[in-house]
């Protein structure tokens, strides 16, 4: 997922080192929050992003008084896309440096590297990146979009500007397995057909064999929930071969790691996503969060989904505290359920306190001149795929990742 870094994350070298966010007059009683995340190595596309914009929250926060008079302290570790540093450090965030709460974990792999621990340890934890839904425990909270939020908004869209015969192009991990399978549901309930559906290694970079397979059967859309660096190749040999032109591309991941602006125009033009986010959002809160990011870093470019959602969920985290008076675990958990909403750079963020998940705007987007077009916004588009599987306020002590029935 290393997606030519030195093009647009070259500004953002001297943070990958930090460890402790610089500390402003911190009152000796601190809130303590955990950031976990890749700040280097083959994710850091995704992790440096988001690392900026969890010091640019802090920040916000701490510059307007804290929290109930307490400045937020972070540490803050680099697990160098190593999923075994994801256990080490979730570790000594709860049982060493005993924060109150933990954002962090971008795969879904990392997530689970460290969720049992946070439970374990009565440890708050955040994590705000899109994933394929399922995750059932009363101490987490996930701030980014699920297939049936994302998915079926997307799907009906592309069909309608291409046709019903549909060919799927996953990454061979459950993400990709699972998002194919939600495709192959809303392509059928749309009155589509799957004419075929092909799964690839992160490592696979040579999509040559699969592109002449594509023509021969001769799909009306191709749909590709595929992740990382290596399958960014499917886009480039894709317009290369000619074939942009003639089969519409639509995608449940490209541009969330801002894959978009390494793409040429000719590379990506059309391309149709759906997110949460778009640096093209035309309202006040983007506005202002773009500015606000252009001012500490220089460069509002590096914004991406991700980031965005990881933002997000930090902003959401604090307005419980405030609201709970407290910052304890419990106090902070009893608020979210309440049904607390804020309003981020992608819209308003309501917590759905059945599931533990947000429901959220998701925007219909083509991109166009390495942006991201917004065709039309969804409002407040419930999480009802774990909806089916989850629910908290009956079951409390649920502690499960369903894998969704479709």
């Amino acid at each position: 997922m290393s997606l030519n870094r030195r093009n647009f994350l070259a500004s953002t070298a001297a943070f990958a080192g930090a460890t402790i966010l610089p500390r402003v007059a911190l009152a000796a009683d601190t809130i303590k929050m955990g950031s976990i995340l890749d700040t280097s190595g083959i994710f850091d596309a995704y992790g440096k992003p988001m690392d900026m914009a969890m010091r640019l929250a802090v920040d916000e926060i701490n510059a307007s008084g804290g929290l109930l008079g307490k400045q937020v302290e972070v540490s803050a570790y680099d697990t160098q896309s190593d999923m075994a540093l994801y256990s080490q450090y979730g570790q000594q965030l709860t049982r060493q440096d005993k924060v109150d709460v933990v954002h962090g974990g971008i795969l879904s792999a990392s997530r689970e590297a460290i969720r049992q621990t946070m439970r374990k340890t009565k440890t708050l934890y955040f994590y705000n990146v899109l994933y394929e839904g399922g995750v059932c425990d009363r101490n987490i909270f996930i701030n980014g979009v699920t297939p049936a939020q994302q998915v079926e908004a997307l799907v009906p869209y592309a069909m309608g500007k291409s046709g019903k015969k549909v060919y799927i192009l996953a990454a061979d991990y459950n993400y990709g397995q699972i998002t194919a399978r939600w495709i192959q549901k809303f392509v059928a309930d749309n009155g589509g057909e799957t004419v075929g559906i092909d799964f690839f290694p992160l490592d696979v970079s040579d999509f040559g064999s699969t592109i002449a397979k594509i023509q021969s059967v001769g799909p009306d859309l191709v749909i590709a929930p595929l992740v990382g660096g290596a399958h960014l190749s499917f886009f480039r040999q894709w317009a290369a071969a000619g074939m942009k032109d003639r089969i519409p591309l639509a995608s449940t991941t490209l541009g969330v790691g801002n894959e978009h602006k390494v793409l040429t125009p000719e590379e990506g033009n059309g391309i149709m996503v759906a997110y949460n986010y778009s640096q093209e959002l035309d309202t006040p809160e983007n506005a202002a969060f773009k500015e606000k990011w252009a001012a500490a870093y220089g460069d509002s470019n590096l914004i991406h989904e991700i980031s965005v959602s990881h933002y997000q969920g930090i902003l959401t985290w604090a307005e419980a505290v405030r609201q709970a008076g407290s910052h304890e675990r419990d106090a902070v958990i009893e608020t979210l359920e309440s049904g607390l909403s804020i309003n981020g750079p992608a819209g308003k963020v309501t917590v759905d306190p059945k599931t533990h998940h947000a429901v959220l705007d998701v925007h219909l987007m083509e991109f166009e001149n390495q942006g991201m077009k917004v065709v039309e916004t969804l409002p407040q588009r419930q999480p009802i795929d774990t909806q089916a599987v989850c629910d908290l306020e009956a079951n409390p002590n649920d502690n499960t990742q369903y894998e969704i029935e479709i």
